[in-house]
């Protein structure tokens, strides 16, 4: 009886702290895009207006970024402007909780079929390696190196301080806006 209220809450927690991550996700894509130049630098191959999703399947939460050009990217929050191109999608939002709570990698929640990819893979895996770097600098190294496949070697302590320092100010601001 009592597993039977537990478990509905444990969904709805879940649902909300995904809905959550992925407001902070997508203010901290645009804001290391206007920051990190090795973001920049990968973005610059992805077509201008490329619009990326990350979502939970059927309707769940979601998370909307557009290339703008230069590897700067503009988060559209849940509401996409036109039909996304490149779309990763979680089949259940337990899925999609492991990853982004990073008690599990991308990779490896792809290689168990955790998720789907909708659209041209290159840019999925170019898109896989942006967010990677970003939770790099946001995240303490020894969460970072849990949550991407490789923790980058050249990211030193203070360019890390620094860069992260930048990014969450600029999500701050964004979230104070809002």
């Amino acid at each position: 009886m009592l597993a039977e209220r537990i478990q509905p809450m444990a969904y709805q927690a879940r649902r909300i702290y995904v809905e959550l991550m992925f407001k902070v996700l997508g203010s901290a894509f645009q804001a290391a895009s206007e920051i990190d130049p090795e973001i920049q630098q990968e973005g610059k191959a992805l077509p201008t207006g490329l619009l990326f999703e990350m979502k939970v399947i059927p309707d769940g939460p979601r998370m909307i970024v557009e290339h703008l050009g230069n590897g700067r990217f503009l988060s559209h929050g849940n509401n996409p402007p036109r039909p996304v191109d490149l779309s990763i999608q979680f089949k259940h939002i337990a899925h999609a909780f492991l990853v982004l709570s990073f008690q599990e990698k991308t990779s490896v929640a792809y290689a168990h079929d955790r998720m789907l990819v909708d659209g041209d893979i290159g840019y999925g895996v170019r898109m896989t390696r942006i967010l990677n770097r970003l939770e790099a600098f946001i995240l303490p190294k020894m969460i970072a190196s849990r949550a991407v496949k490789q923790y980058p070697a050249n990211l030193d302590l203070p360019e890390k301080l620094l860069t992260a320092s930048r990014i969450y100010l600029k999500v701050a601001t964004k979230f104070l806006k809002w």
